[in-house]
């Protein structure tokens, strides 16, 4: 074990007793079985999700590249190596609050663990079959990526034929509510995370052209 990692390591263990497994090619923190943070490369990322998004996108804390094969997938977990160097304070705030997310979730993901993607809310057939052509095979694939990086990856398949809806209808599904009840706020950091990332994507068309009713 690099001296990086263990220090790394020994941190985490200060917040809670954690397990240890390989994960996205680098080694993967779980507590009670739900993973919060990624060492990899010597880089120190942790878990997004909610509000906490936001406040790492505004530090420029930046999201870790899966690499497999012939493709990238971006998960959502934040490098946060300089805040941990820089800031102790704020960076156990973070950490805390990455671990309160991913307990949360595993709740969420333990009642959908023998559910298809069809059956979170918002979704059907239809979408489930959209979903797995742009690679996201399962509810925990989907859960990993998140609803921006699920909308991106199903437009740059679909192209013209997505339109706004269906990030809100994604987000609604890892909510675990109807997408025209998300906060305005959760709305607005999508759509912050939405500019942030569409450079990164090639579509049929850049417009936001609306879809038939019959897809979604």
């Amino acid at each position: 074990m690099s001296l990086i990692k263990e220090t790394f390591i020994d941190y985490l263990d200060t917040f809670v007793p954690n397990e240890q497994r390989s994960m996205f090619g680098g080694t993967g923190i779980f507590v009670q079985g739900a993973m919060y943070a990624l060492l990899s490369n010597g880089k120190f990322y942790i878990r997004g999700g909610e509000k906490l998004d936001h406040q790492l996108l505004e530090l420029g804390c930046r999201k870790f590249k899966h690499v497999k094969r012939s493709t990238v997938a971006i998960v959502n977990y934040y490098d946060i190596t300089s805040v941990y160097a820089s800031q102790p304070a704020l960076c156990a705030d973070l950490v805390q609050s990455s671990i309160a997310i991913a307990l949360k979730e595993k709740v969420m993901k333990g009642a959908a663990r023998n559910r298809r993607l069809r059956d979170l809310p918002n979704l059907r057939l239809t979408l489930e079959r959209m979903m797995k052509k742009a690679g996201i095979a399962d509810v925990d694939s989907f859960y990993q990526m998140g609803a921006v990086e699920s909308y991106l990856m199903v437009k740059q398949t679909q192209g013209k034929n997505v339109d706004q809806k269906l990030l809100w209808m994604f987000a609604g599904a890892v909510e675990g509510c109807h997408w025209t009840l998300l906060d305005p706020s959760l709305k607005e950091e999508l759509l912050l995370q939405l500019e942030q990332r569409k450079p990164f994507f090639s579509f049929q068309s850049e417009s936001e052209a609306r879809a038939s009713e019959s897809m979604y």
